[in-house]
């Protein structure tokens, strides 16, 4: 039996989730906040232990979809630590731009730091920006991705619409984040595995049990494939579709602004 739990929406008593719990909708931005203050300094390093260094591979696979190009314009959202836009800087060369952006000023500065000591400066920027309310002109980027982030959103379609106001006409956005695995046996394995092991390996790495097990419940949280696609959909986006990684464990999904 999945531990999957019904998604509800930011609602008109102004209610939404923290994982499993209800919560006023203002004070959810609070909570994913004080979450990414906690793991800042260990991120990397559970990512690699939690996902046996496979988070790396789904990356790699964004960044091919993503088809960047000398010259463009691109926005990370809740770039974290920085490994897409690493990538990217290096894509658009010294003609483009890269914004890594994270709401949360512990994650960003560790990604600000990591980026700059690998002398990847000149074509990178660094904004502390909420989804919902991106702060750039309309038409601004030809290349969107969130990374991980969407999930802790607490108005995604709020969020979606923002993306798709500041993306050019012809450019696209890829949301990669953990999805609804789409093999029942490795869905029951991979309930155990989320809420055993990780709040185990939470308090081990980053002595912080508490902030992987809101992980384990965020991901059963989200929505699943069909649905975040309908939700690209109606926030404008065409040619929508989705890749199943790692049994549908995470999703790429991918949109156009056209």
């Amino acid at each position: 039996m999945s531990d999957q739990k019904p998604i509800p929406p930011v609602t008109s008593e102004g209610t939404t989730h923290f994982g499993y719990q209800t919560v006023a909708a203002t004070e959810k931005a609070k909570k994913v906040a004080e979450v990414f203050h906690s793991v800042a300094a260990r991120y990397d390093v559970m990512n690699d232990l939690m996902s046996f260094g496979i988070h790396r591979l789904w990356k790699r696979y964004t960044i091919e979809m993503a088809g960047v190009r000398p010259g463009q314009q691109v926005l990370d959202i809740a770039g974290g630590t920085g490994d897409l836009a690493k990538a990217f800087s290096k894509r658009v060369g010294p003609t483009g731009k890269v914004i890594l952006s994270d709401i949360n000023a512990s994650m960003l500065g560790v990604g600000r730091d990591r980026l700059i000591d690998t002398g990847l400066t000149q074509n990178l920027e660094f904004v502390q920006a909420n989804a919902e309310c991106l702060p750039f002109a309309d038409n601004t980027f030809d290349l969107l991705t969130i990374s991980f982030g969407l999930r802790n959103v607490t108005d995604k379609d709020k969020a979606l619409a923002s993306m798709y106001r500041v993306l050019k006409p012809g450019g696209r956005l890829l949301v990669l984040e953990f999805s609804k695995p789409v093999i029942e046996p490795l869905s029951k394995a991979y309930d155990a595995y989320s809420f055993s092991v990780l709040p185990a390996l939470g308090k081990i790495i980053t002595q912080d049990a508490d902030s992987y097990r809101y992980l384990a419940e965020s991901i059963r949280m989200h929505p699943d494939q069909e649905t975040l696609k309908g939700m690209m959909e109606t926030a404008g986006f065409e040619r929508t579709d989705y890749h199943n990684l790692t049994g549908g464990i995470v999703a790429l999904h991918r949109g156009f602004k056209l």
